[in-house]
């Protein structure tokens, strides 16, 4: 079993706690560059939260 299989487990039912950390660990990214790279950040959150949600596309629309 990977590392990330073992976070999606531990994680399962806390998907809004863990939203909630990984916003926060966005906006301090942010805040200690001076929102010089918010664009990667915000990439970078939008990835993790996918990694982790049992349906990663069930907020997201549809893509064309």
């Amino acid at each position: 079993m990977s590392v990330m299989d073992k976070l999606k487990q531990m994680l399962k039912g806390h998907e809004s706690q863990a939203d909630k950390g990984v916003d926060r660990a966005g906006d301090y990214a942010d805040d200690k560059t001076q929102s010089k790279h918010s664009g990667q950040v915000d990439t970078a959150q939008e990835k993790m939260k996918e990694q982790y949600r049992s349906n990663p596309d069930q907020n997201r629309p549809p893509q064309p």
